[in-house]
């Protein structure tokens, strides 16, 4: 251990690598993880405050593995490279232990390649200037996330209670999670269960796919209102997989409209980049008062727009 490096003023974190960071350079995993900046992540890299097991030597370009325990001495909060910035998305309810975002499409959650600047969670540390001060490491709770191109509702915890309760829920399926999509062409049936493994694309590393031997996916629908050459579905997760519902209904044959990583034939219909895809009802136990909070958010105009032009 390099000697800048202070057990005493730092703090250790552990996680496990997952099957969404596999694959990874661990600077990228570290930045991920953490929200802080990738040059950043490899400084603690090269001054070895990050260890690793199954143990190897360790350099910020090597690859991670799904399984692989990574440890990190983090310097105290004020040392971490993430700058606040002032950044557009709706509160919808908050609290002394949670706040519900209303997400729109293009924004992202955490910093990633492309998308170092301008996130949520830049944009949560601006407006909340109390918010991250978990385990002593200065970093929002972000116990979930949407892709860039969904919008609608995310629950964020404030404090350290409010994250490891609303870890738990999502960890053990309790979390309601409902959301509105508009596929092209219909299902079979107007309501269903796809009950159908995720796993990484072997042939696309961007994308996930339908695969035997993945990880359990279930996704139930049910067809909201049939247009022309489309239909509004309304989908409800028991699981969290990486774009669950998107794989899901391509591999029933009915890709998301504007989804043009899983239907890339398929024109873009939105101005923006962006998935039909909306976060709608989200419902969980507080984490203090223990009562049952529910929260929808209606579709954002862009989508509503599209869909009164199937009329």
């Amino acid at each position: 251990m390099a000697e800048e490096i202070n057990e005493a003023t730092n703090n250790k974190e552990i996680f496990t690598v997952d099957n969404e960071l596999a694959g990874h350079r661990l600077d990228f995993c570290l930045s991920r993880y953490f929200g802080l900046s990738r040059n950043f992540a490899s400084t603690l890299i090269k001054n070895g405050a990050v260890e690793i097991a199954p143990n190897r030597r360790l350099k910020p370009s090597i690859k991670v593995n799904e399984g692989d325990e990574i440890s990190v001495l983090l310097p105290p909060p004020q040392s971490l490279e993430l700058e606040p910035e002032d950044v557009a998305f709706d509160v919808v309810y908050e609290d002394s232990d949670i706040i519900v975002v209303n997400k729109p499409a293009g924004l992202v959650v955490h910093p990633s390649p492309g998308h170092w600047t301008g996130t949520l969670v830049h944009g949560l540390l601006y407006r909340f200037r109390d918010i991250g001060m978990l385990n002593g490491v200065e970093r929002p709770g972000i116990v979930h996330r949407l892709d860039s191109t969904t919008s609608g509702l995310l629950v964020v915890a404030r404090n350290g209670l409010a994250q490891e309760s609303l870890f738990k829920q999502f960890k053990e399926r309790e979390v309601k999670k409902v959301y509105l999509a508009l596929c092209h062409g219909c299902p079979k049936k107007d309501k269903g269960n796809i009950d159908y493994p995720i796993d990484r694309d072997p042939f696309n590393r961007l994308k996930m796919a339908c695969i035997e031997g993945g990880r359990e996916a279930s996704t139930d629908y049910e067809i909201i209102k049939k247009f022309d050459k489309y239909s509004l579905v309304k989908c409800t997760l028991h699981s969290g997989r990486t774009h669950q519902i998107r794989v899901h209904m391509a591999a029933i044959g009915c890709p998301l409209v504007g989804d043009t990583l899983y239907s890339p034939a398929r024109p873009q219909p939105f101005i923006e980049p962006r998935v039909f895809l909306h976060a709608w009802h989200l419902g969980f136990i507080h984490p203090r008062t223990r009562k049952w909070l529910n929260f929808w958010q209606k579709l954002p105009k862009e989508l509503l727009d599209f869909i009164s032009l199937l009329q």
